[in-house]
């Protein structure tokens, strides 16, 4: 029987696009090139037996030309407090090694990717908050983020800013938009300021999506 699982995360990416992310709009990237950095909190899952509710990760990708074109390079890191079997069972999530082909972000991105750095296992500092558009972000020594709402130039309050998809996708059904700021040293070094952003549910299971009600 083939592996069943459900992975719910509340998550935050950011990458170094403007805030027309082609990915989003089916449009080619600000810069012709794509960075990227997903953090997140499974808020419910688990991978046939293994629980996977409470665990942090994150998911860094660079790639040279547009994602479409290949040649990526990614590198996952999960929470340091996973026991082995749930350090398994993250990986084969994350690098889209289960589940229907093509069916989720994770999938899709790595079969855009050609190059694959070890998993590292390290403590995640992680605060996401979807309805304010707001994110920190501190794996020591690897990753730095803080994401914030976009401001309405003429009153210098939160301009609110979604992304529906009702149909779906291969991501999520809904996001919301704002901007971030991520360091990533190391292997994955990259760094972009006040860019893209969202925030999103992940909801897959070894179909693909699971659409919120």
């Amino acid at each position: 029987m083939s592996d069943q699982w459900v992975f719910k995360s509340e998550s935050y990416d950011n990458c170094n696009c403007a805030v027309n992310c082609g990915c989003q709009y089916n449009v080619p990237s600000t810069y012709g090139f794509c960075l990227s950095a997903y953090a997140g909190t499974v808020v419910e899952g688990h991978f046939n037996e293994t629980p996977l509710a409470g665990l942090r990760w994150s998911a860094l990708y660079i790639w040279p030309g547009e994602i479409a074109d290949g040649n990526g390079r990614a590198q996952m890191i999960v929470d340091e407090a996973a026991d082995a079997a749930q350090r398994a069972a993250m990986d084969k999530i994350l690098l889209g090694e289960t589940g229907k082909p093509l069916s989720n972000v994770f999938s899709v991105f790595a079969s855009t990717c050609t190059e694959f750095l070890e998993t590292r296992h390290l403590p995640i500092n992680l605060d996401v908050d979807l309805k304010d558009r707001t994110a920190t972000v501190d794996i020591p020594g690897v990753l730095t983020s803080r994401g914030k709402p976009l401001m309405n130039a003429f009153t210098d309050e939160p301009f609110h800013i979604a992304l529906a998809r009702p149909s779906g996708s291969f991501e999520f059904t809904y996001s919301e938009i704002g901007l971030g700021t991520t360091e990533v040293t190391g292997d994955m070094a990259m760094a972009f300021e006040d860019c893209w952003a969202q925030w999103c549910i992940h909801h897959f299971d070894q179909d693909g999506l699971v659409k919120e009600n």
